[in-house]
């Protein structure tokens, strides 16, 4: 929709348009015309979307945090669940993964060879030298947040030290390569080139995602690309980069009894981290970790 330059501004600043978005969209309509993709406006935030994704985020971190102080051998994943529920609630707010598409429990936990997705369960125990993330999404007042970190629990072998640090790696190297004007490709490249370079490799079933408004948003992030490819990316823009890094084949295949859980299809390790982002006028600022 085309406004005029003294209409009130599409964003809901309350702005008029001139004084607001019109350069913004001028400048998005000329990557347009050279042939680039570009984000529509539906997924770009207001100043109080922002605002409210931020106190979102907020209560996410908190939950993780709380689970880094607890977590332990001995415990099973349903023990985390209820830890998850337990904060969320408390903080007025509602586990996003609750009833998601019939997921039946407020967190993810992942365990060892399971890429994503494990459903937390009483008869799962964490053990000594396991890794395991965490993967923890809130909603509060309408707003979405994720975040998930990775857990080694006692005495965690070298080899599966090294892949949850390089899949650390991996995101943060994702993220350092996010620029307004840049684009969705520059991100997934910067994961790529790190797994490859330490011989491991990057689930592509699977990816990041927008969000705040809902749980999901486009775009779809990929953590593989090349760089100066896919969707324009824009202040305002706020998505998940989470790459998934296996030992071995980045092939995967899903539990046909839960029709959730994820698992390396060679039984290797699988490790993941992620972030929220919100793309500055400047740079990039973490939401949620």
């Amino acid at each position: 929709m085309i406004l005029d330059r003294n209409e009130k501004c599409w964003c809901g600043s309350g702005l008029k348009y001139k004084k607001c978005h019109l350069e913004f969209d001028e400048k998005i309509e000329s990557f347009k015309r050279k042939g680039h993709i570009v984000p529509p406006r539906d997924i770009i935030k207001s100043q109080k979307d922002i605002e409210g994704i931020k106190r979102s985020a907020k209560i996410n971190d908190g939950v993780l945090d709380l689970v880094a102080s607890k977590i332990k051998a001995g415990m099973s994943t349903a023990d985390i669940d209820k830890l998850v529920y337990d904060y969320t609630i408390e903080h007025g707010a509602i586990p996003a993964p609750l009833n998601f598409e019939g997921f039946p429990k407020s967190v993810c936990t992942s365990i060892n060879n399971e890429v994503c997705h494990g459903i937390p369960d009483e008869n799962i125990i964490i053990k000594d030298g396991d890794i395991i993330n965490v993967d923890v999404s809130t909603i509060l007042d309408g707003y979405y947040s994720d975040a998930s970190r990775m857990f080694m629990i006692g005495n965690v072998s070298e080899e599966a030290k090294r892949l949850v640090e390089v899949a650390r790696e991996c995101m943060i190297k994702g993220i350092e390569a996010i620029k307004p004007w840049g684009f969705l490709g520059d991100i997934g490249a910067a994961c790529q080139e790190h797994a490859h370079k330490n011989g491991y490799t990057i689930v592509r079933a699977l990816g990041g995602h927008g969000i705040g408004n809902e749980f999901h948003e486009d775009p779809f992030v990929p953590h593989i690309g090349e760089k100066g490819t896919g969707m324009l990316l824009v202040p305002g823009m706020i998505l998940t980069v989470e790459p998934m890094v296996n030992q071995g084949t980045y092939d995967v295949f899903v539990d046909e009894e839960n029709e959730w859980t994820i698992y390396t299809a060679d039984d290797k390790l699988s490790a993941q981290w992620e972030h929220t982002v919100l793309i500055t006028e400047t740079g990039i600022e973490i939401l949620a970790k």
